[in-house]
């Protein structure tokens, strides 16, 4: 697991060239800690979960982001000038482990950006960063209370806030349906933070629209039995179910039971269920899966440079990925942002604070991701709020587009 740091040939070479003669000279003679702050590199910090239950997506957002780092390095010789040097350790999904590499990582390398592992971590450092005012975060959370310039003035989220998801779902639901009487819909969710932070967004968005909710179900994530939930739904008759706040169990079984109880219901996910890998796991249950996505998938290169660059890379650096996740692409957005505020700061002849940063982040507007979202991107509300409709085919083993892209705010 490559942490992109000194002891790596590559990094020492990219050290070296940012350097010059007098910098080499002072390598020599200072302490390494003294050299690195001469060098003027810029330290991303963070705490994935690289072990644990998440670590099927925390290994993709932390080689993302150190990918992101060193392909900066080598394409673009780092931000305004300064190498970027990634530093990242393991939470383990733990919040006290998180809690204690973000500490120890703040303290021996001041970083002016850092990446936590989960919405109780976000809110946590929030508190945090908020007191000492000099480091902008993000995370895999897309909580909704997290895109908040107000409250959590230093967090940012690649992407929509789960809310926002559930609004593009309903939106594409709303603008696909035909007739007279709109599609009937449900709601599947897991008695988590995670699972329950959009339902009320979700419900207000169904009403402003029309769309009649028929039930809602609350089930512990993870393989459960299903039998009675699917009978409720049976009878209730949705068109649509939306589930959140899985990532796989125990979707592929209610997606079974209800195909045997001879249900033509289609059912919906959100961002961490929507992995091609995820699909794949589910089998024949898969086929016809739908579900919101905020980028385009690794393999949908056209037309989109970063997809192409992020493609190169990946297979350059990591020969035995098979495939690009959804994960390695957040990880290498979020260092796209992190490098566009720092850059924004420094060329604004400014130091890198909090306020600085925030205010070059909500500065970000009709900014071109190179075709990781489909839209241009504006970072004034601290989210990315858009995404499109995919569609799996069981056949191609790929999801494919369902719908344009569809903005919510």
């Amino acid at each position: 697991m490559s942490h992109h740091d000194l002891s790596n040939p590559q990094r020492r070479r990219l050290v070296g060239a940012g350097l010059g003669a007098a910098g080499a000279t002072a390598l020599s003679a200072l302490p390494l800690r003294a050299a690195l702050a001469q060098s003027g590199e810029i330290v991303v910090a963070a705490a994935p979960p690289i072990t644990g239950v998440f670590a099927f997506a925390g290994v993709g957002l932390h080689q993302g982001l150190g990918d992101y780092c060193q392909w900066r390095n080598e394409a673009r010789k780092g931000v305004a000038g300064r190498l970027l040097r990634y530093v990242g350790e393991d939470s383990g999904y733990k919040m006290d482990q998180a809690m204690a590499v973000f500490k120890k990582l703040m303290g021996a390398h001041k970083p002016p950006v850092f990446y936590g592992d989960s919405t109780a971590w976000a809110k946590a450092a929030a508190q945090e960063v908020s007191q000492l005012g000099t480091t902008l975060t993000s995370s895999p959370s897309f909580s909704s209370d997290l895109a908040d310039p107000k409250n959590a003035p230093y967090y940012f989220m690649a992407g929509p806030t789960y809310t926002a998801m559930g609004e593009i779902l309903l939106e594409y639901i709303n603008r696909t349906s035909r007739g007279a009487t709109k599609p009937a819909v449900a709601i599947v969710y897991s008695d988590t933070e995670f699972g329950r932070d959009p339902i009320p967004g979700i419900k207000a968005k169904a009403q402003a629209l029309q769309i009649p909710l028929v039930q809602e179900i609350v089930t512990k994530p993870g393989a459960v039995d299903v039998s009675s939930e699917v009978a409720k739904l049976r009878r209730a008759k949705p068109d649509y179910v939306i589930f959140h706040g899985y990532v796989l169990a125990p979707i592929p079984e209610f997606i079974k039971q209800m195909r045997e109880a001879g249900m033509s219901t289609v059912p919906m996910g959100t961002i961490w269920s929507m992995d091609k890998t995820t699909v794949d796991a589910m089998g024949a249950a898969g086929q016809g899966w739908m579900g919101v996505m905020p980028y385009r998938y690794s393999y949908d290169t056209e037309g989109a440079p970063t997809m192409q660059a992020i493609k190169d890379f990946a297979a350059k650096a990591r020969p035995n990925m098979p495939y690009v996740p959804l994960f390695y692409t957040h990880g290498w957005l979020v260092g796209m942002i992190f490098a566009e505020v720092i850059e924004r700061t420094l060329k604004a002849g400014k130091p890198l604070t909090g306020p600085n940063m925030k205010a070059a982040l909500e500065s970000i507007d009709n900014w071109d991701t190179g075709g990781v979202t489909g839209l241009l991107v504006s970072l004034k509300g601290h989210q990315i709020p858009s995404g499109r409709i995919y569609t799996y085919d069981a056949t191609s083993k790929l999801l494919q587009p369902a719908s344009g892209w569809i903005k919510t705010a």
